[in-house]
């Protein structure tokens, strides 16, 4: 099974389409099992063969998993019509992350009438590190849990922007938590800029964050931060104390 589950996670936003060849290199598995796998997963519409190119791609399947998996969760049913109402009242995108130890996932996506395509899809994951949402919710957590997480997280820049030296990093954790919400500008998108609030779980873990996204076109950092970011760390409150 879990070399069946790495088959499936070779395919990476930069390998929508790969050949037995390149899958079995992936998966570092033979190629006799990459076609034992890849005609399993095949079968059961995991995998879909791309005509006579001999080359694979994602199944519907993966699709419906992901509906299953968003129709049980109970965070993203709670926070489903309050980001709604949020996006409605800022005019901005946002979205709903869920915390995934060193990444966080986007869940939900409200957007604003301004944006590209893949801001428009859930699922994308980002660093926990150099992302708002990240950095708030690691605010929740010890100093210790902290720096085990960094241990785990490959710090490197996603835009020049990004802020990924670890001292720096520390440093925006703890100003996160100072002020209960965090802003980062150009760190995983340039141009955009991000303040997100912590939702916190029940036991006082981090469960996910809410995020507003602006357009440095549109707005500084300072004016983005002062509207936006009390808000953020409200509605993540709210949500802290339905979903706990």
């Amino acid at each position: 099974m879990e070399k069946g589950l790495r088959v499936l996670g070779a395919f990476s936003a930069g390998q929508q389409f790969m050949t037995l060849r390149e899958i079995a290199e992936a998966c570092e598995i033979d190629k006799s099992a990459a076609q034992r796998f890849t005609h399993t997963l095949s079968q059961l519409g995991y995998l879909e063969k791309c005509g006579d190119t001999k080359r694979f791609s994602l199944g519907k399947k993966v699709l419906e998993l992901s509906f299953n998996y968003l129709r049980a969760n109970t965070l993203v049913e709670a926070a489903s019509p309050v980001l709604l109402d949020l996006q409605r009242t800022c005019g901005e995108r946002v979205n709903l992350s869920l915390f995934d130890d060193t990444s966080i996932i986007y869940a939900v996506r409200q957007l604003s009438k301004r944006e590209y395509y893949f801001s428009s899809l859930i699922g994308r994951r980002m660093p926990v590190y150099c992302s708002s949402g990240g950095r708030v919710m690691l605010g929740l957590l010890d100093d210790e849990h902290v720096d085990a997480i960094l241990d785990r997280c490959d710090l490197k820049p996603v835009t020049p922007k990004t802020i990924f030296e670890r001292p720096k990093v520390k440093a925006k954790i703890a100003e996160a938590r100072t002020k209960g919400y965090a802003l980062t500008v150009e760190e995983t998108v340039m141009g955009e800029l991000v303040v997100a609030g912590a939702i916190t779980a029940a036991d006082g873990r981090p469960a996910g964050a809410v995020h507003i996204a602006g357009s440095l076109g549109n707005w500084t950092p300072l004016q983005f931060e002062k509207k936006f970011g009390p808000l953020a760390s409200q509605t993540a409150h709210a949500l802290s104390r339905k979903h706990g």
